[in-house]
């Protein structure tokens, strides 16, 4: 039941007179009992805040106005608590919730932050961020406030309408060569050689190869399971496995002789760590992105590209698409989603098809051998016509 009553409020001044004011009390039941209620001088400003407290419980957009006194960094730690996230993007969201958003909003009450201040964030990220990192950050703090509209902490979120810092057009992905490929993998540190030969010669991604043990890889039959990846962990000599990047990316992949032999070298040279797991440093420890990163800058200063290890991934399938490997088959080899996310990425590699076009019709059309009769069938006016099919039968695919 909501009402607008009229009370006398009584108090005293310092100096020990009684004195009295009218107010008007708005209050309400929200939907599991409990009172709420607001003294306001105006009649009008009663019933208009009376007014948006009832129409928010009937859409059910209402949330408490005492939730929203909770602080961003107290509910926003809260929030992270209780996500379900792969490890490694857990640790992300941490990184972005503690050194991007905390330090601007958390000392703010939840109820507080408006459209412009979220914007004012946005283009503070701006000034000294890419394009795409404002993006995710942002994606992240969205994602925080509309799980506080869930929880009833505030009404909306003021995540609406931001303007984003546009994002350069991609541009066509140029695979680098194999003269660099093969100059990556020489200037690595030798325990890193077999990373370099496996990345390039099955276009794993990079987390599927640091969380590479031996009993994925079949020798006998040359093929690898992939079907989890390293994630990050707080000890260095526990490795922790989280699931591959989708569900697509679980896949079984056949691998050349010369990946094979880069293996078994390796683990001739290095051994392997007690889990099984390949590629270990000198003391053990399972190789983190960092440590590859470092390892990796190095050597590409050297040989004086700004190729990244994910280079690798496009050289394989470019070397596969110069092969003439189907875009479809492609797709199940890197493990992407659907053949359209393949052939976004790669399809522009395929150039020789309008020449491959061209001269199928030249040999149909022109001076080249021509289809037979008995291969082409025809109707009494000359015109192609379907030959009779037994349908009991499969048709090759």
């Amino acid at each position: 039941m909501a009402r607008i009553s009229k009370r006398t409020i009584r108090w005293t001044t310092q100096g020990g007179e009684p004195r009295t004011s009218e107010k008007y009390e708005a209050s309400f039941h929200d939907r599991v009992g409990n009172r709420h209620r607001r003294l306001f001088s105006l009649k009008k400003d009663a019933q208009r805040w009376l007014d948006e407290q009832t129409a928010g419980l009937v859409t059910g957009q209402w949330a408490d106005p005492r939730a929203g006194r909770e602080s961003v960094r107290a509910y926003g730690e809260r929030w992270l608590r209780r996500q379900v996230l792969a490890v490694n993007t857990a640790s992300t969201y941490g990184t972005v919730l503690s050194n991007h958003i905390l330090p601007t909003l958390g000392a703010m009450r939840m109820d507080a932050v408006n459209r412009a201040d979220v914007q004012s964030l946005v283009k503070e990220w701006e000034a000294s961020s890419a394009p795409s990192t404002v993006a995710a950050r942002y994606s992240i703090l969205a994602i925080m406030l509309r799980a506080a509209v869930k929880d009833r902490v505030i009404p909306a979120t003021p995540c609406v309408d931001i303007t984003l810092p546009k994002t350069a057009s991609k541009a066509a992905l140029v695979p680098i060569s194999t003269d660099t490929v093969v100059a990556l993998r020489d200037e690595l540190p030798e325990r890193y050689r077999a990373f370099a030969t496996i990345a390039a010669g099955t276009g794993m991604r990079r987390g599927e190869i640091l969380g590479l043990t031996l009993d994925r890889i079949a020798f006998d039959f040359g093929t690898i399971r992939i079907d989890r990846q390293l994630a990050r962990s707080s000890r260095a000599d526990h490795p922790v496995w989280g699931p591959p990047k989708t569900e697509s990316s679980t896949r079984t992949i056949p691998i050349a002789d010369v990946v094979v032999e880069a293996i078994g070298r390796h683990v001739r040279d290095f051994g392997h760590h007690e889990s099984g797991l390949l590629f270990t440093t000198d003391v053990g420890a399972f190789i983190g992105t960092s440590t590859l990163h470092g390892a990796w800058q190095r050597a590409a200063k050297r040989v004086g590209t700004d190729a990244t290890p994910h280079d690798l991934r496009h050289y394989f399938a470019s070397v596969q698409i110069r092969g003439g490997l189907s875009i479809k088959v492609l797709q199940a080899l890197l493990g992407h989603k659907s053949a359209v996310e393949t052939w976004d990425t790669y399809g522009h590699l395929m150039g020789d098809e309008d020449d491959r076009s061209r001269a199928v019709i030249d040999m149909a059309l022109g001076g080249g051998p021509r289809p037979s009769a008995a291969a082409t069938p025809t109707s009494g006016d000359g015109r192609a016509r379907r030959r009779p099919t037994d349908e009991s039968k499969t048709l090759p695919q």
